[in-house]
């Protein structure tokens, strides 16, 4: 019997080798790089292998005949081949296209800084950076002045961005367009923002480049996205130097929806009265605001509603700069009203709407006079001086509505189109003359976001505006490419044009045939980033064309024209020294405009050439405790003196500044009292008492100019915060972490 079953098994085995045939080759990307451990197998078998660090793989199949073999790695799409088994040695060699998925995806970052959004790699700031940047006081505008790119412009609000004034930046909260974004203020004083950064998730600040979605900015963006339904239900309290509040945020059972109410009263007189001021505040600033959101969770999206109101009183006295012997009183009491309405919905089938709407009510009430040394109103007779004694009021409303179609193109590209519409109207009484001004302004708007690979990517988009005011069409076409370098590094480029409808008061003239500002944007950036580093550098060039010229004729024109172009450099880093987090920004800035009574193109006088921040923060775990320190340092800015001169001006003075420095603290301590989770906050601006020059005030022949400096060298903080409901205190420590 042995002798019949060992040939038997003999010629099994050979057969069995026999039937084998041997599978081998390469699997690379489309870029040629080898792939490591790509799965290989014949279908509906056991056969296969894994690719080596070489890229190559090697196995047996023991079928014969027309099989299948599929090819399969993470990041990578699956591909099939058909072979055909015959026992001799096969080779097949494979190219794998990448899978494009948003977490791995190139992201298009120039011209802007995201906060909020974890899954970004532009992130940069988050809600509760902007309340510990060591002197902002918990003000996004100051806050984002440390980041490059923004000027640091102290004597009025705004966002001076890259050569451009506060109103070529425009923000925008949940998509659509906040009119009155600052609160009343007087000449020569900057005024801080109506909103807290806490009420955002989100924070994107474009120094350039910014979406097709968004017009009417020459220069910059700010969009902001409001948070959706809280974790639970909550109540809160602060008490401090110059405010206090109180709010109530209640999520329902089914934590489908929530509503939500604060109110905030800020008087300064205790402050002013401990703190020396240099002007005379005849009525102390004096601020009410409430505030109240609703917000329900959809079946497939959400619907937010905010609204706002805000009532100002102040009034301030300075020295006349034409006579020692009067006086100049300045006082507006202002009332604003904001509302925002958005809904965003998946509809299925890779489709996505957005809805937003917006109204604003906003009122000042202002008084200019001259008055002698007992405060009492005065006519001199004296037309220079006499000029001064105005009583205007303004009325603006602005009512938007805006629709966003999204629908997925393939894999995570996406194409979103839709219109908006705005309806403002502002009307201004002064000198027993009422000038009244409306506006009808549609636009429509295309933007594509195309992932080609997960290296490379491109947003092309173009916006069409048309404004009834001024009788015009604009076509603004804007592109931008992204192509990945390394794992955590990628250059991005961007190209776009943008308009801006000139302020309302050159119309009050009857300029009505001033068209759109035009500039044009051009930016190269560079961006490596980890979860704990940042390092970001960008290259920028601005073409300013119609800027409107102001000659002493009121022949207002559109023929004003610049440039601006520049440098900067961003870096933070959380990693290097245990404990500590910092970043350091800086901006080189070249422009030169030829606008409103410039007589050709000069330096601009809110510009420097050199700007940069340090800002610091460190919490210590053992003490609860956080400090945070920033130091701000901008050359110094030109400043003009314009001597009419026929048709034009011309520079009957000029010079710059000192050199600006200025160093701000905070520190913040967490603990409980009683059943509340607190925060104690205590913060000092420009600790080093540095007096600020922002620029100068001419007398009516040029003669004699005055500083204008800040209403005091510093400002202190003191303050607690209280929360019931959520312990806040962790975001802090995570945060710095």
């Amino acid at each position: 019997m042995k002798r019949y079953l060992y040939p038997l098994i003999i010629l099994l085995i050979v057969t069995h080798i026999s039937a084998q045939t041997k599978v081998s080759g390469i699997i690379k990307d489309n870029h040629g790089r080898k792939i490591i451990g790509a799965s290989i197998a014949i279908k509906d078998s056991y056969d296969g292998g894994i690719s080596d660090s070489a890229g190559k793989y090697q196995f047996k199949g023991f079928d014969k005949g027309l099989q299948t073999l599929i090819v399969k790695n993470i990041g990578y799409k699956t591909i099939q081949q058909k072979i055909n088994l015959t026992g001799e040695p096969i080779q097949v060699n494979f190219i794998l296209k990448e899978e494009i998925n948003e977490l791995t995806a190139v992201t298009v970052t120039a011209g802007s800084f995201e906060a909020g959004d974890k899954k970004r790699a532009a992130t940069v700031l988050s809600s509760l950076d902007m309340v510990t940047v060591g002197g902002s006081n918990g003000d996004v505008t100051s806050a984002l002045k440390t980041l490059p790119g923004a000027q640091q412009v102290g004597e009025q609000e705004g966002l001076f961005v890259r050569g451009g004034e506060g109103y070529e930046t425009k923000q925008f909260i949940d998509g659509t367009l906040v009119a009155n974004p600052y609160l009343a203020s007087v000449p020569d004083i900057a005024s801080r923002g109506r909103f807290s950064p806490f009420l955002f998730k989100g924070t994107v600040f474009s120094t350039g480049g910014y979406s097709a979605l968004f017009g009417q900015a020459l220069s910059s963006a700010v969009l902001l996205e409001t948070i959706d339904l809280p974790d639970k239900s909550q109540a809160s309290a602060s008490i401090s130097t110059v405010f206090i509040g109180a709010g109530l945020q209640e999520l329902s059972k089914n934590k489908k929806s929530s509503w939500g109410i604060n109110y905030g009263y800020t008087n300064l007189s205790l402050y002013f009265k401990l703190v020396k001021q240099r002007p005379d505040y005849f009525h102390i600033p004096e601020f009410h605001t409430a505030d109240a959101n609703v917000r329900i969770k959809t079946k497939g999206g959400m619907i937010k509603y905010y609204t706002t109101f805000g009532a100002s009183n102040l009034g301030i006295r300075r020295s006349n700069i034409d006579s020692i012997l009067l006086k100049n009183a300045f006082s507006i009491i202002n009332y604003n009203w904001y509302n925002n309405l958005s809904w965003h919905e998946y509809l299925g089938n890779g489709w996505k709407m957005n809805i937003g709407s917006c109204f604003s009510i906003n009122k000042d009430k202002i008084e200019q006079s001259i008055q002698n040394q007992i405060n009492q109103n005065v006519i001199t007779n004296i037309n220079y001086i006499d000029s001064n004694n105005e009583s205007i009021a303004i009325h603006q409303n602005l009512a938007q509505i805006k629709l966003v179609f999204e629908k997925k193109i393939g894999g995570i590209s996406a194409l979103r189109f839709g219109g908006e519409y705005f309806n403002s109207y502002q009307n201004s009484s002064l000198k027993n003359s009422t000038n009244s001004l409306k506006d009808n302004l549609g636009a429509l708007f295309s933007e594509a976001d195309l992932y080609l690979t997960n290296d490379l990517a491109a947003k092309i988009g173009v916006r069409s505006e048309y404004s009834s005011l001024i009788n015009k069409f604009n076509l603004a076409p804007r592109l931008s490419i992204a192509y990945k370098t390394g794992k955590q590094s990628q250059v991005s480029a961007v190209y776009g044009q943008f308009y801006q409808k000139p302020e309302n008061n050159y119309y009050y003239y009857g300029q009505q045939e001033l068209g759109y500002l035009r500039s044009s944007h051009y930016l190269l950036n560079y961006m490596k980033t980890t979860s704990l580093r940042t390092f970001r550098i960008e290259a920028f060039y601005k073409k300013y064309k119609r800027l409107v010229e102001t000659p002493p004729n009121f022949q207002f024109n559109n023929y004003g024209s610049g440039y601006a172009q520049g440098i900067e450099v961003f870096w933070r880093d959380k990693k290097s020294i245990k404990g500590l987090d910092y970043w350091v920004s800086y901006s080189f800035l070249d422009t030169k405009r030829q606008f409103n009574k410039y007589p050709n193109q000069l330096e601009p006088t809110f510009a420097a050439k050199h700007t940069a921040s340090l800002v610091l923060k460190r919490y210590f775990d053992m003490i609860n405790t956080g400090f945070n320190c920033t130091y701000s340092f901008a050359t110094g800015r030109p400043y003009y003196y314009f001597q009419p001169d026929g048709g034009k001006y011309l520079i009957g003075d000029a010079g710059r500044t000192s050199n600006f420095h200025t160093v701000g603290i905070s520190t913040n301590y967490l603990t409980k009292i009683k059943h509340s989770f607190a925060v104690i906050v205590a913060s000092v601006t420009n600790v080093l008492n540095n007096d600020a020059v922002y620029g100068y005030n001419y007398n009516h022949n040029g003669t004699f100019k005055a500083e204008i400096n800040p209403p005091a060298p510093r400002f202190y903080f003191v303050g607690v915060f209280l929360s019931w409901g959520v312990d806040r205190r962790l975001d802090a420590i995570n945060n710095n972490l």
